[in-house]
């Protein structure tokens, strides 16, 4: 198999990432050429992306590849879901796309299930009902700033967005689409009568592509301005659909854990799951690639983590390899948390936020970073325990192996903990899933790799996957009875 280079726009919520990736002799090699921030506009009123300081990244790191003289086969971009922008007729964002992490959504999302149907809502999309979805965002958007929604001509997802600027074009794809709660998971196409019964015009929903396939080719004004005439590829656009692609698994009875900012816990499935246990229970029926389900449920991953560290830095310069090793020494089981509690949503000062529930919930006031660290991190496995159970559960499957994946799978404390919460024994990585599958999407466009098979056998002989097992299950047993008592007095045990 002849070396073919390909780029990985891999674009997270904290930060921004340009994968080189070539593919030779059966294994993927990658090579960093960028790292960025996610850089978000604050307002006195709103929370922004600033989509065009992405943009301009990105066509930093293109201009870098003109400069070296490598040819590229293609590119691929892959973002957090449900965010999206709107173009008017004349080609032209109108305003700066939404964050996720907005003040005004979870108001508009209990205004829109005051008046229509929420279990009506989950029976037509299969969704899990987050405060942000794009539905929800619509519907503040027609509350509060109607003109954008008439002046609109398209709506686009955050990847769909960059991939226009770069092409022109304005189409988005399954698994990005997916994340809205406006498409149907039987037939894979959008459900209009839900803009339509909002006032939103339908016409807003852009054509929808399988990920994986051609999109076109660089803008020739970006050529003329000095970019590699290369191929887009519209690959697995949502993250998390990149990543689970390159789960590096082989068998039946595993489930996944994308870790990150998010915890994206579930199983590939040929079908959705929709009824009224997956509704109670708040899980999601999102499209991967080869229009596979991804049975999932979304929480809070290591948020909690890197916005304590940031206010830490305010004093001290820590890093996540030193705040393991604090957590590691610190005593165990002091405080439970619930990831998904509404105060850690977007606070301030998430160390005060932590605080404050300490104190609200009668538990222990962590008194140092270390101590803080621990406490998130048993947190966020005995959360992973409960999603699983559930996930046995709704699938009737008993799952033997966790993969963990993403940069959540450096953490090797955090993956341990896992291992002990669960009882299972948990393989961690690739770190860069996303870019992985972002890469290797688009070698299948290029005819290298004929399926998801293919491309997982590659990610197995690519990668060293590391393997953590469970050795103090009773004692994490107790734990978890305590976890599941502490939860149900904040109030906070189905945050759905």
């Amino acid at each position: 198999m002849c070396a073919e280079y390909y780029m990985a726009f891999d674009l997270g919520a904290e930060s921004g990432r340009a994968m080189l990736g070539s593919l030779a002799d059966d294994k993927i090699r990658l090579t960093e050429l960028h790292r960025f921030p996610s850089r978000l506009i604050c307002s006195q009123y709103n929370l922004h992306w600033d989509v065009y300081y992405l943009f301009e990244e990105i066509r930093q790191v293109l201009e870098k590849i003109r400069r070296q003289g490598l040819r590229l086969n293609s590119l691929g971009i892959d973002t957090w879901g449900v965010d999206f922008g709107l173009i008017d007729k004349r080609g032209q964002i109108l305003g700066l796309p939404f964050c996720y992490r907005d003040k005004t959504f979870p108001r508009a999302a209990e205004d829109y299930l005051r008046e229509f149907s929420g279990e009506k809502l989950y029976q037509l999309t299969g969704i899990q009902f987050m405060p942000f979805n794009t539905i929800f965002q619509l519907y503040a958007l027609q509350e509060e700033n109607p003109v954008w929604l008439e002046l609109a001509d398209q709506m686009l997802f955050m990847p769909d967005l960059l991939n226009f600027l770069l092409t022109g074009i304005k189409a988005t794809d399954l698994t990005i689409a997916s994340t809205s709660q406006l498409l149907s998971p039987f037939s894979r196409q959008w459900l209009p009568q839900l803009l339509e019964r909002m006032g939103v015009p339908s016409q807003l929903l852009p054509e929808i592509n399988q990920p994986g396939q051609i999109l076109g080719r660089l803008s020739p004004w970006l050529v003329e301005d000095g970019l590699p005439d290369v191929q887009v590829v519209q690959v697995a656009g949502h993250d998390t659909a990149s990543a689970v692609a390159a789960v590096p698994a082989e068998r039946d009875s595993w489930l996944y854990i994308s870790s990150g900012t998010w915890s994206l816990i579930g199983v590939e499935l040929p079908e959705p799951v929709i009824n009224a246990r997956s509704f109670q229970a708040n899980f999601t029926n999102e499209s991967g690639l080869g229009k596979t389900i991804r049975f999932l449920k979304n929480v809070t991953g290591l948020w909690l983590l890197q916005q304590c560290r940031k206010t830490w830095s305010q004093r001290e310069e820590l890093t996540y390899e030193q705040l393991a090793e604090m957590a590691d020494k610190a005593r165990p089981f002091e405080l439970f948390l619930d990831p998904d509690a509404a105060e850690f949503l977007n606070p301030g000062n998430m160390v005060e936020a932590i605080t404050d529930y300490a104190r609200r919930t009668g538990q222990a006031i962590p008194s140092e970073p270390g101590a803080m660290t621990r406490a998130i991190l048993e947190s966020l496995a005995l959360k992973y325990r409960l999603v699983m159970e559930d996930l046995e559960d709704l699938t009737g499957q008993n799952f033997k192996v966790i993969h963990i994946i993403g940069g959540g799978s450096k953490n090797a404390l955090l993956n341990q903990f896992t291992a002990e919460a669960t009882g299972k024994l948990v393989l961690a990585g690739p770190e860069e899933a996303t870019a992985v599958g972002n890469i290797l999407i688009q070698a299948m466009a290029a005819g290298q790799l004929d399926d998801r098979q293919e491309l997982r056998k590659i990610v197995r002989q690519s990668f060293e996957i590391k393997e953590f097992r469970p050795r103090s299950v009773e004692i994490w047993e107790k734990a978890l009875a305590e976890f599941k008592a502490r939860l149900a007095d904040a109030g906070t045990n189905n945050p759905a």
